[in-house]
């Protein structure tokens, strides 16, 4: 697919992966760039165009559908993290429902909202920002890896639906990033710029699914061996 000219808006955009994205995005070419966050305020990228958009708020995402019509590229990359909450810790629920409502019915609240306006606008292209632990989990990070391989299959499930209308929709899969959300773990990181640039290649190739960095690249190879590597220990 062609950026150039394009219309995007990326969700959690004020910082991190998120600005990432939007400024990977300008520089290939994109005419506009909206900038979804909660607090409009907090975005201070030059050349984009700050939305109100908690992912987790129907109105939010409603307005933002309407505000934003001509977009063509939606990348869904708000997500947060429960910390290293156990699945048999008393607060599991809560951590769980926390993390499912943002990484995977916020990731369905836009493109419910914004798969008419795609179709409208020619078909576009939905990129979900998943990650490496959709397919495995770490000891400090079940609760989200509970929740990441729930987007995975939620993005594989709007692939079909989504196909008749010419909606090109794509995974992204990747480790560590240096992000505040990845702050608290140890280990490689790559770095956000890095990670958005592999993206804006894959997209440019019509890629539906992208594996951004070495270990996402390894882990998925790894599906072919015996054991996988979801059933071997895994240490951090």
């Amino acid at each position: 697919m062609n950026i150039q000219g394009k219309t995007a808006l990326v969700t959690g955009a004020n910082r991190g992966l998120g600005l990432a994205y939007a400024q990977a995005l300008l520089a290939a070419g994109a005419a506009k760039v909206y900038a979804g966050a909660r607090d409009p305020s907090s975005v201070k990228l030059a050349g984009v165009i700050p939305v109100k958009l908690d992912v987790t708020s129907d109105s939010d995402v409603a307005a933002a559908a309407a505000q934003c019509g001509d977009v063509e590229i939606l990348i869904n990359n708000a997500g947060i993290s429960a910390g290293g909450v156990q699945l048999l810790d008393g607060n599991a629920y809560q951590a769980i429902d926390t993390q499912i409502d943002t990484n995977v019915l916020g990731i369905l609240r836009t493109s419910r909202a914004f798969a008419p306006v795609l179709r409208a606008n020619g078909g576009g292209t939905l990129v979900n920002m998943l990650s490496v632990l959709s397919w495995l989990s770490l000891p400090n990070s079940p609760t989200y890896s509970m929740s990441k391989a729930m987007a995975w299959a939620l993005t594989n499930g709007l692939r079909n639906e989504l196909r008749a209308q010419g909606t090109l929709v794509v995974a992204v899969h990747a480790g560590l990033i240096e992000t505040d959300m990845a702050s608290r773990f140890d280990g490689p990181k790559s770095k956000p710029e890095d990670i958005a640039q592999h993206v804006i290649e894959g997209l440019l190739r019509g890629d539906e699914e992208i594996l951004a960095d070495d270990i996402s690249r390894q882990v998925k190879a790894g599906f072919g061996v015996s054991p996988s590597p979801y059933l071997v220990a895994q240490n951090r």
